[in-house]
């Protein structure tokens, strides 16, 4: 949404985007209030800060509410016609990029976890430690600043020295101003969920394994695990997803300004606003214990 003026069409475009914006104003602030809840339940016990899967069930609700706060910044400031410096919005950049990422690799971290505890119970304690899971969550950010990385390094190789002297609006579009910058960028974007996908892929092969071999109480656990894993599997699909709306975008743009503006609404709406806080919510909702505290937060809060 870097140039709403033309996105808005007259004065009856305008007044439609007005309505669309706030909108988005308000759903941003109930997902956050629900991702918020979902934080204060995973501090109120000592099991959830302690155990492995709720740490980096922690690390994507943080994730996704800073991309929902950002990402929402970042429209109004659009919206209103904000200029900034290139050097700050290269930094805005950075953050989301970075964060971008964070989830879906969380997400795969996830699944290794819940593979771990199914396939190797035995060793479950020794590789899913709190230790671990910090070092987990390094591992995590230091591989989610790949990507931006070489996106910036194409970017400072190829953009003119005048450029960052500029007062633009800040758009992630402003670093990708070559075709071929835009091929490097989705290859890059693709490669990685590519490992991600087959990532998920085998370790759901490995549960589906150990589930047929598993009887009684392990079977039904085992069982529980794997729909986990598919669940982790559809969040993934969703985060690619919004990875690929830029692209599918800027396909549409040069054939029907209105559809791009539609298709642009529902892929933010969709895709970057309620799927960061309904999927770590369906999650947190089907985890037993998880779900009595947040029930008991919940009480207590309206009581």
């Amino acid at each position: 949404m870097s140039d709403n003026n033309s996105l808005a069409g007259g004065k009856f475009g305008q007044r439609q985007f007005d309505y669309r914006v706030i909108i988005v104003q308000i759903l941003v602030v109930v997902f956050l209030c629900i991702n918020l809840l979902l934080i204060l339940t995973f501090f109120s016990k000592d099991l959830f800060y302690t155990t492995m899967r709720y740490i980096l069930f922690a690390v994507t609700l943080f994730s996704d509410s800073f991309i929902l706060i950002m990402s929402d910044v970042l429209l109004n400031l659009s919206y209103f016609q904000f200029t900034m410096k290139i050097g700050l919005c290269i930094i805005l950049y950075i953050l989301l990029s970075l964060y971008s990422f964070v989830t879906p690799i969380t997400l795969t971290a996830m699944t290794l976890e819940r593979y771990v505890a199914i396939c190797m119970p035995l060793r479950h304690g020794e590789l899913c430690s709190t230790s671990s899971a910090v070092h987990g969550i390094l591992i995590i950010h230091g591989l989610s600043a790949v990507p931006c990385i070489v996106v910036l390094s194409v970017f400072f190789a190829s953009a003119p020295l005048n450029m960052y002297t500029q007062d633009k609006i800040c758009s992630m579009q402003l670093f990708v101003f070559l075709r071929w910058q835009d091929h490097i960028k989705l290859v890059v974007f693709q490669l990685y969920f590519l490992i991600m996908f087959v990532t998920i892929i085998l370790s759901y092969i490995g549960i589906v394994k150990v589930a047929k071999a598993a009887s009684g109480e392990d079977k039904k656990s085992t069982w529980r695990g794997l729909i986990t894993v598919i669940l982790h599997a559809f969040q993934l699909l969703l985060c690619l997803i919004q990875l690929w709306c830029p692209f599918i975008e800027t396909a549409i743009l040069p054939v029907n300004l209105m559809l791009f503006i539609n298709i642009r609404y529902f892929n933010y709406i969709t895709f970057t606003v309620a799927s960061r806080c309904l999927s770590p919510l369906i999650y947190g909702l089907r985890d037993e214990n998880f779900f009595r505290a947040l029930k008991y937060n919940t009480a207590t809060m309206l009581s």
